[in-house]
């Protein structure tokens, strides 16, 4: 048995998590300005080799909460990136996840540490490595997951106006939403909930705050922005 694995090579394997957040109506990326080789000076995710003791699913947990501070974060795998020579150093196959964050609630300081930044996700600048092949792939399984389940919940605040909901939305599916059609659509949805607080950050007037009930959504999974 041991022969028969010793006649084959050995490669790296690593993980590289594409960190998604939402403010002021932008999708951003949080990308590292690498101060390390290889690429040093360039632009990159932020990735990490798995080790003999992690799963997959471990180690791209351990390489977010390590950038961010956060746990039990929604993310989801894209895929696998094995290009002979889409690593400098050595031979390594990368497996890529996708995280949705609230932007307000990472680490700032640990962000700071690994020399961490917001990007707008219209504006990224060059990435190094196969990471824009990444990022685009990434892009188009949220936006396709994002039609059918909540999953763009995990991008706001717990509480959160009907404007902001539809500019989520907007920036995921990169296109405008008619207003009047999408707020009968969230009208329609029992688990998106009309709270009795007002949002007067925009307006004297204000706008009612809304929250997303996971129970009542649990019992009526029917989801369709």
């Amino acid at each position: 048995m041991s022969s028969y694995y010793s006649h084959n090579p050995k490669f790296y394997i690593s993980v590289d998590c594409i960190i998604f957040g939402f403010s002021k109506g932008e999708l951003n990326l949080l990308l590292l300005k690498r101060n390390f080789e290889p690429a040093m000076g360039e632009w990159s995710l932020m990735g990490g080799f798995v080790q003999e003791y992690e799963s997959l699913d471990d180690a791209a947990k351990r390489v977010l909460h390590q950038l961010t501070g956060l746990e039990n974060v929604y993310m989801e795998q894209v895929g696998a990136f094995g290009e002979i020579e889409r690593d400098p150093g050595e031979r390594v196959i990368s497996v890529a996840y996708y995280a949705l964050i609230n932007i307000n609630e990472y680490d700032k300081e640990l962000v700071q540490k690994h020399n961490a930044y917001w990007a707008n996700i219209n504006q990224l600048p060059s990435l190094f490595f196969d990471h824009p092949k990444m990022v685009e792939q990434a892009r188009e399984l949220m936006k396709s997951k994002a039609s059918n389940e909540p999953i763009g919940f995990n991008l706001l605040p717990e509480l959160f106006t009907l404007s902001q909901l539809q500019a989520l939305y907007e920036a995921i599916y990169g296109e405008a939403l008619d207003k009047r059609n999408f707020r009968k659509r969230v009208a329609e949805m029992d688990f998106i909930e009309k709270t009795d607080e007002i949002d007067k950050s925009g307006s004297r007037r204000g706008a009612f705050l809304y929250k997303f009930n996971r129970k009542a959504y649990r019992k009526d999974p029917k989801f369709k922005l």
